[in-house]
């Protein structure tokens, strides 16, 4: 079990922290400025495509190594911790690139957002506002504890929630014999 949630859970990971790593340098270097709507998008997506390898790795277990059965419980402790596996790879790689490749991301993603409600038509002391919450998030974004916390928050609920719809599909009880009451 353990080597199963191993490696679907490396692969997962890896997949996943791939294809942020490579889209965020894609975007970090495009001329002007960055569709972030887009990037999340894609972000999230990257998401669903690697945590598929949950549902793959489950149901590897359950077909090879537990006779084609599983119930809801171990269904779900084994795609959480190919979820937890996954997810931590995605923190750490988030974590090393913002401070060793992209230490400026949070000063440019601030100020689009705050251009964003600028063009929205947004009133003065909104988008004073706005800037003030801004300038406090990205000066708690500098502690690495922290961007990791809000990393986690980013990739782990979409994690749980497919370790669940996959424990639900897959879970699967031997059938018992019918009891002739004759």
């Amino acid at each position: 079990m353990k080597k199963n949630i191993l490696t679907y859970g490396l692969i997962s990971g890896t997949i996943v922290s791939a294809i942020m790593l490579f889209s965020m340098n894609y975007f970090s270097h495009c001329e002007g400025t960055v569709d972030y709507t887009t990037s999340m998008l894609i972000g999230y997506a990257s998401m669903l495509l690697s945590f598929s390898l949950v549902f793959v790795g489950v149901k590897n277990y359950r077909d090879k190594f537990n006779g084609g059965f599983i119930t809801f419980g171990k269904a779900f402790q084994i795609a959480i911790l190919m979820v937890l596996i996954a997810s931590t790879m995605y923190v750490i790689s988030w974590v090393i690139d913002y401070f060793f490749f992209m230490p400026d991301f949070m000063d440019k993603y601030a100020e689009t957002m705050i251009q964003n409600l600028k063009d929205s038509g947004a009133s003065a002391a909104e988008v004073e506002a706005k800037t003030k919450e801004m300038a406090v998030f990205a000066e708690r974004y500098k502690n690495p504890l922290f961007t990791a916390m809000m990393t986690y928050m980013e990739i782990l609920p979409i994690g749980i929630v497919v370790a669940l719809i996959t424990s639900l599909i897959l879970r699967k009880k031997p059938s018992q014999p019918a009891i002739d009451t004759m």
